[in-house]
C-alpha cells in the first residue's frame, strides 16, 4: 500500500495565542494549529509548557518534515497536519456530525455510547466546540456502513 505524503512545512511561527503556530505549508496553504493539548499531554514537551522563550524559539526541521526546538524536541508534520484538518473541520464539520446523530436517531447519550466517548464530548463536537478527531469521523463512517 503507498504510503500517503502530508505537505511539507515551508515556514512556521508562534501564533497570537499560547501554544498556537502559524504554518505555511509546501502547497501554499496557511494555516493555525493549536498544539496546546499535544504539549500538555506528554511529558516529552514539558520544557515548552514551562517557557515560553523556548516556545518562540520553534523553527522548521530539515526538509520541511517536522518542527523543532531547541533541546532536541520536535513535532511531525503529519501531527501538525492531521491536527490543521480537525482544527479547520475538514475532517468532519459540526454540521455533519450533528446530522450523521440525527440520521442515526441517536440520543446524545446514544451517540456517545456507539462512539464510545462522554456525552458531554458529543456536545462539544456537535457545537464545533471541539474538533473532530479522524478517528470518531471514520467511526461515524464504519456505523453509517454498517445498516
Amino acid at each position: 500500500m503507498p504510503r500517503k505524503a502530508f505537505p511539507r512545512i515551508a515556514a512556521v511561527a508562534q501564533g497570537a495565542r499560547p501554544f498556537t503556530l502559524q504554518i505555511r505549508w509546501s502547497t501554499g496553504g496557511e494555516t493555525l494549529v493549536d498544539v496546546s493539548g499535544i504539549i500538555h499531554s506528554f511529558h516529552f514537551y514539558s520544557p515548552l509548557r514551562h517557557d515560553p522563550e523556548l516556545f518562540r524559539q520553534v523553527r522548521v526541521g530539515e526538509h520541511g518534515a517536522d518542527i523543532v526546538w531547541p533541546n532536541d524536541l520536535d513535532m511531525s508534520n503529519d501531527t501538525l497536519w492531521r491536527l490543521a484538518q480537525e482544527q479547520s473541520g475538514a475532517t468532519m464539520t459540526a454540521e455533519a456530525f450533528r446530522r450523521w446523530r440525527e440520521r442515526r436517531a441517536y440520543t446524545l447519550d446514544g451517540a456517545a455510547q456507539a462512539l464510545g466517548l462522554s456525552r458531554r464530548m458529543i456536545a462539544y463536537h456537535e457545537k464545533g466546540e471541539r474538533p473532530i478527531p479522524r478517528v470518531v469521523a471514520l467511526a461515524t463512517r464504519a456505523l453509517e456502513a454498517a445498516e
